[in-house]
């Protein structure tokens, strides 16, 4: 059964610490694909200083906008800028325990979110 879902917004990988990058990055896009198959028509960074699950969530990115890259209707959305600070933290405001979002670093994932999906839609509606 196919689907008509204008967007469709994936929050997926955060709990995946245990896994390589490249795990990460196919069970995404295992996601991705079943997105494409049923709708036809896209990891938060971690840790209060940067780290090695950082660097990891880091790559998983660059592996999945490398994969969406080239399908049509697919983007990611990297929302590490408002979240990691200059000197490379992260708030305790933003994300409580550096892993889980707190009602304001829901207002800065959402925000840039916003913003990127009316475009995606108002772009729709051009077509």
């Amino acid at each position: 059964m196919a689907y008509n879902i204008p967007v469709v917004v994936l929050w997926v990988g955060t709990n995946n610490h245990g896994h390589t990058a490249e795990q990460i990055c196919g069970g995404i896009m295992a996601i991705v694909q079943l997105i494409k198959d049923k709708q036809p028509q896209g990891v938060l960074p971690r840790g209060k200083m940067p780290n090695s699950l950082r660097e990891r969530n880091a790559q998983v990115n660059k592996l999945v906008q490398e994969a969406v890259s080239s399908l049509p209707h697919a983007s990611l959305l990297n929302v590490d800028p408002g979240l990691v600070h200059s000197d490379g933290s992260i708030s305790h405001q933003d994300l409580y325990d550096y892993l889980h979002l707190t009602p304001q670093g829901y207002q800065a994932v959402c925000q840039p979110l916003h913003a990127h999906l009316k475009g995606l839609l108002e772009k729709q509606a051009e077509n």
